[in-house]
């Protein structure tokens, strides 16, 4: 019994497939973060705000 709950808590970090699945995953939301900002709708909105703030007397 003793050496089950000593084999179940062990943890010897991420595997390869593990590592794999995490990099992709960061990948597909950098792709789809990169979409969105480079989105003329998105493009827009920035140009707007920023324009605002700088027209804005302090």
């Amino acid at each position: 019994m003793r050496h089950t709950l000593h084999r179940l808590r062990r943890d010897d970090g991420m595997s390869t497939v593990e590592y794999t699945l995490g990099t992709l995953a960061a990948c597909a939301f950098a792709v789809i973060l990169y979409k969105v900002i480079t989105s003329p709708m998105v493009q827009d909105g920035l140009t707007a705000v920023l324009r605002k703030a700088m027209n804005t007397a302090f």
